[in-house]
């Protein structure tokens, strides 16, 4: 189920990325630029407030969503991303040409995922699963008055 989860994070790019300033949670739409595995790439430029926050306080969570499920994810962004990979994410984005004339003008990061919280609510019960790839731990539980985690 894992892997059903992290394909479904392939397939759903546009994200929903938290991030913190001092105390206080900031939520914003990104794009997965590049997937490996468990692994997320990300670009943004050093002159908006989101990269100032990760640079302060590199814990996030992201959440995909479409059709009745949900994925999400949790841990330590790094800013350590090579620079073919750099070249690959500029090249295979259109967006960032767009916006940006190099790929050097970007600022990237990736997101190890260290926890992982799969929600199916179409059957019944819906189905929730959370996957903890740091201790290699799976959980699961239920929606509702029978939830448990």
């Amino acid at each position: 189920m894992l892997e059903k989860a992290i394909q479904f994070l392939h397939v759903h790019r546009e994200i929903a990325l938290a991030t913190c300033e001092g105390n206080l949670p900031k939520l914003r739409i990104f794009q997965v630029m590049k997937q490996e595995g468990h692994l997320l790439y990300f670009a943004t430029s050093a002159e908006k407030a989101v990269y100032k926050e990760l640079r302060q306080n590199p814990n996030v969570e992201v959440l995909a969503y479409a059709d009745n499920v949900s994925v999400r994810c949790s841990g330590m962004v790094n800013f350590s991303v090579e620079d073919d990979v750099k070249q690959w994410i500029y090249d295979n984005n259109p967006v960032l040409p767009r916006l940006y004339s190099s790929y050097d003008k970007l600022e990237y990061f990736c997101l190890p995922i260290a926890e992982l919280d799969y929600y199916d609510l179409t059957p019944t019960p819906p189905v929730f699963l959370h996957f903890d790839l740091i201790a290699g731990e799976t959980g699961q539980g239920f929606v509702g008055d029978r939830f448990r985690r």
